[in-house]
């Protein structure tokens, strides 16, 4: 079993207290995790803080050159990064692909940074006066990431807060902690600096180390809702910038005109893909008409029991395992208590085969039909292969339904009507929307994130947000007055 270390100003670091990484499809572990304490945070806060000035003052086009260089590199190791993702969260290795490739497109919007940063330039803003605004970077920053995607997370955050010119501390998921470490080594490769970027592993105490420390300019967070309002609060009476993106509840509302085979062909990919296991995870199908749902959820239930479910490293799979026991316990009790509450159990994924046989931490595909809002599978986020169909009388109960929810990440609506699909967009209280599109995650250069209780903060993820979180704005005025002329005191304010 391999030793996963701290990085801290390019050097590899143990700690006394450690845990294992275990891998999901096998419940065995693969790793020892080096676990920080506060001590350590503190040794990459002082390594950051002493690297960043010089790195603020390098200009922007050359720090772009190292993200280019980054980016080659995440592409030349792209097979061993996404083995590791596989490996240690369960994902199938086309999705750990698909998330790779994702988090890439944020390292190369970054290598715009030059553009990005230009500031605002005004030729005789007042009497002799020229005014001109500048982005300037924080300093040191940090970033606290999910297990689910342990690779495109982190990269929505430090490429552009280091081409912005900060330092970057990550502290990942201590249940999925390689990746990081492994595109720890190829930004030393890429030739960053050593100490601007450091990744500590741990759980609750270096998690508050990062929020108490006052060199911490500012925190970015992706995470469940609970944690996500905990870290913001700290953060923010501690004076730090925060951004913290909590869960979701993620509705796609099918309409009676809609080409339903293929809404359930993306509805199955987007309700259960990654085990279920993202924020942007389809879980609400809502069905406008008794006849649209009947003839929805047949076309769902065949597919949902067609599957291919198995170890994430093996290849041609649908959906690996989920990420360790506790979370398919969890899970599990949710698909009781949903039958319990009256629900339509239509496929019922504790009872495939895996579930049984292999030591793995595997569920099937769920399907729940006639679920009603005050079912706790509908209220709550689940975080797992669970998809449940409401039926609704009409459109405009449908778009009330969603704006009723204490989430607001991501929704979509599936019809061939442009004027429902631009009266949905325009209606509906959530941050990210898809028209025929199910899983409507931004580009790299427009910004993730959701409304409610989907996000604590007011900048969103990656794109244009990024920069503007990563720097603060400085505005300069000059003037130089003429040498002939003796000028006189005014007491009068300028203009």
């Amino acid at each position: 079993m391999t030793d996963v270390y701290h990085w801290i100003a390019g050097e590899r670091l143990t700690s006394e207290r450690t845990i294992d990484v275990l891998n999901p499809a096998t419940a065995a572990p693969v790793r020892r995790l080096a676990m920080a304490d506060t001590a350590t945070v503190q040794r990459a806060i002082d390594a950051a803080r002493e690297a960043q000035p010089a790195w603020r003052d390098m200009p922007p086009a050359k720090r772009a050159q190292v993200m280019y260089r980054f980016k080659t590199l995440l592409e030349r190791d792209a097979d061993e990064i996404c083995a590791l993702v596989s490996e240690e969260h369960g994902k199938v290795l086309e999705d750990a692909m698909g998330e790779l490739k994702r988090g890439i497109e944020n390292v190369e919007y970054a290598c715009g940074v030059a553009e990005l940063l230009k500031g605002e330039y005004s030729h005789n803003a007042g009497p002799g006066i020229d005014t001109w605004s500048n982005h300037q970077p924080l300093g040191v920053v940090a970033g606290i990431t999910p297990f689910n995607f342990p690779a495109m997370v982190p990269l929505w955050m430090y490429p552009m807060a280091l081409a912005c010119g900060n330092a970057f501390i990550l502290k990942p998921s201590e249940q999925a902690p390689s990746a990081a470490v492994k595109m720890a080594e190829l930004l030393d490769e890429a030739g960053l600096p050593k100490g601007l970027f450091s990744v500590v592993h741990g759980d609750r105490e270096a998690v508050d180390a990062l929020i108490e420390a006052p060199e911490v300019r500012a925190l970015s967070f992706v995470g469940s809702t609970p944690v996500a309002r905990k870290i913001y609060e700290g953060g923010t009476q501690q004076g730090k910038r925060v951004q913290a993106l909590g869960g979701a509840k993620n509705h796609a509302v099918v309409l009676p005109d809609a080409d339903l085979d293929n809404a359930a062909s993306t509805l199955i990919g987007a309700a259960f893909g990654s085990a279920g296991e993202r924020c942007m995870a389809i879980s609400v199908a809502v069905c406008v008409g008794d006849a649209t749902a009947d003839a929805l959820v047949e076309r769902l239930a065949a597919q949902a029991r067609k599957l291919k479910i198995g170890p994430g490293t093996e290849r041609g799979l649908d959906m690996g395992a989920l990420i360790n026991a506790g979370q398919r316990d969890k899970v599990a009790g949710y698909i009781e208590q949903g039958a319990a509450a009256g629900a339509e159990l239509v496929v019922d994924g504790r009872e495939h085969p895996l579930v049984e046989a292999s030591p793995g931490y595997f569920l099937g595909a769920t399907l729940f039909d006639r679920v009603t809002p005050e079912m706790s599978i509908y209220r709550d986020e689940i975080f797992g292969p669970v998809l449940c169909v409401v039926r609704v009388e009409t459109f405009e109960d449908a778009i009330a339904l969603i704006n009723a929810h204490q989430y607001g990440n991501g929704t979509c609506v599936f019809t061939r009507d442009g004027e429902a699909g631009r009266r949905f967009a325009d209606a509906i209280e959530v941050g990210m929307v898809g028209i025929n599109v199910p899983l409507p995650v931004p580009v790299a250069f427009h910004s993730f994130g959701g409304w409610k209780d989907s996000l604590f903060g007011d900048l969103h993820a990656y794109g244009p947000d990024a920069v503007r979180f990563y720097t603060r704005r400085k505005a300069i005025s000059q003037r130089w007055p003429k040498r002939s002329a003796q000028e006189t005191a005014q007491f009068s304010f300028p203009s």
